[in-house]
């Protein structure tokens, strides 16, 4: 917090209303090993005008990093006026607009908020957002074995090629409900969902069906196919996707013969900012067939006696409501901060500008690729179209030559061998339309120089 009001009697009037000796006190149960100690490199006695200016040189001496991380959050250009929108007094501390009547404001921004993700993913219907898209994920499909009513299995079919943070997630939120959870594998050659793998599943009773677009890997999924499938065998149809990508790329409600049934995904790419996980938000929209299923809230707007417009809470399906049976989740906070800057962002750039940036990311990755694969031991994976991301295969280890770029200020991707060994020494790169033709060409000269010294000598490469 930038100003601290509380003065040293304040302190001590606090402390003696607990019975504290002194702030320390209150900490006692952590062990001393663990307490970082006295801050020596912090001058004493420095007035606020003073250690600002000092905490400016010490951030300008890290150096801005460029940033070729995806893997489930971007650094995307944000325009100022989202947040100087956002964090004003009437958006920054809204709480649940329960009182229609006072709450006009905040509810005409959801309703907003919720024509803009219909529109983007061709969908009936949106709730006011969740979580995250982990979350949202694992509540689509708690959604979908509610919904299909026609299956008892509650067997899922998850690509191995959705995010990790997202399986392990819905593994969690899920397990103790009685519902199975199948792997669908990749291809190694496209970097796909294995249409073949489908085929032990057909005329089986599964329940749901979850595809990525993009998937994890950046490749773009045969999305058609898989919702089709998914339709020819009664189950329930979950697309999980990145709202950027929908700019330019066809709509979920438009997939297959009919469109998907559930649609959800990661808000990040929206006007949110990186920050170390969040909070970001999870956006879902539906068909309107299964909307009593929706978790979260919908706003819907109407015409009052006088025929002013107004807005108000129309579904709102959670235990605090209604019988506890009858609920559709716990959902008490929807993220709303995030959901205002996400709607501003989407106001201001439109269809058209969203369109282009999801273009520019695209075409920076395109020479992204180019370029590190122009480097000796450097090759693209999968053969499969992408969006804004690749995965690459080096001749080297992964984890040493991310952590030499980062010491030289680029953040180079992500170490896909935790999670994917199989695809051997990979790393998993992103563009967005923020980088530079400097940027790109930097990374490519430095991952060279690092790529040459390995082969030279094949212990962690140390520059001067």
């Amino acid at each position: 917090m930038p100003f601290i009001p509380h003065t040293a009697d304040d302190v001590n009037r606090m402390l003696s209303s607990i019975g504290a000796d002194s702030i320390e006190s209150l900490f006692d149960e952590i062990p001393e090993d663990l307490k970082c100690g006295v801050l020596d490199a912090i001058p004493a006695g420095m007035s606020e005008m003073e250690i600002t200016e000092l905490m400016h040189q010490r951030a300008a001496a890290d150096g801005q990093p460029g940033c070729f991380i995806g893997a489930g959050a971007y650094d995307h250009h944000i325009p100022a006026a989202v947040w100087e929108l956002a964090t004003r007094g009437e958006f920054y501390t809204a709480y649940t607009p329960y009182q229609a009547e006072a709450s006009q404001g905040t509810l005409q921004l959801l309703y907003e908020y919720q024509s803009m993700m219909t529109a983007l993913t061709g969908m009936d219907v949106s709730n006011a957002s969740l979580y995250d898209g982990a979350s949202a994920v694992a509540e689509s499909i708690l959604m979908a074995v509610r919904a299909n009513r026609k299956s008892k299995s509650r067997r899922v079919l998850l690509p191995r090629s959705l995010h990790p943070a997202y399986r392990k997630t819905v593994k969690t939120i899920v397990h103790h409900q009685k519902i199975e959870l199948l792997e669908l594998p990749f291809d190694t050659a496209s970097g796909k969902t294995d249409l073949d793998a489908l085929d032990r599943y057909s005329g089986e009773d599964i329940t749901a069906l979850v595809i990525p677009q993009p998937n994890f890997f950046g490749v773009l999924e045969d999305v058609d196919a898989l919702t089709s499938w998914a339709k020819s065998n009664g189950a329930i149809s979950i697309a999980v996707v990145n709202p950027l990508a929908l700019a330019i790329l066809k709509p979920p409600g438009e997939w297959g013969d009919q469109g998907v049934d559930i649609c959800c995904g990661e808000g990040q790419p929206l006007g949110i900012p990186l920050s170390s996980g969040g909070p970001y938000l999870g956006f879902m929209c539906c068909r309107q067939q299964h909307v009593r299923q929706m978790p979260g809230r919908i706003i819907g707007g109407t015409e009052d006696l006088d025929g002013k417009r107004g807005y108000t809470l129309t579904l709102q399906a959670r235990e605090q409501h209604i019988r506890r049976s009858k609920a559709t989740s716990n959902i008490c906070t929807n993220q709303g901060l995030m959901v205002t800057a996400a709607t501003i962002y989407m106001a201001l750039l439109g269809g058209e500008g969203m369109a282009h940036t999801a273009a520019a990311a695209h075409a920076n990755t395109g020479k992204l690729v180019e370029k590190l694969c122009s480097i000796d031991g450097v090759d693209a994976l999968f053969t499969s179209p992408v969006f804004n991301e690749s995965v690459l295969k080096i001749n080297a280890a992964p984890k040493n030559v991310l952590r030499s770029l980062a010491a030289h200020n680029v953040l180079g991707g992500y170490d896909l061998g935790e999670e994917y060994p199989e695809l051997g020494d990979a790393i998993l790169v992103c563009a967005t339309e923020k980088r530079t033709e400097q940027q790109i060409e930097d990374f490519r000269d430095k991952l060279d120089r690092i790529m040459n010294r390995q082969a030279k000598c094949p212990v962690t490469p140390k520059f001067d």
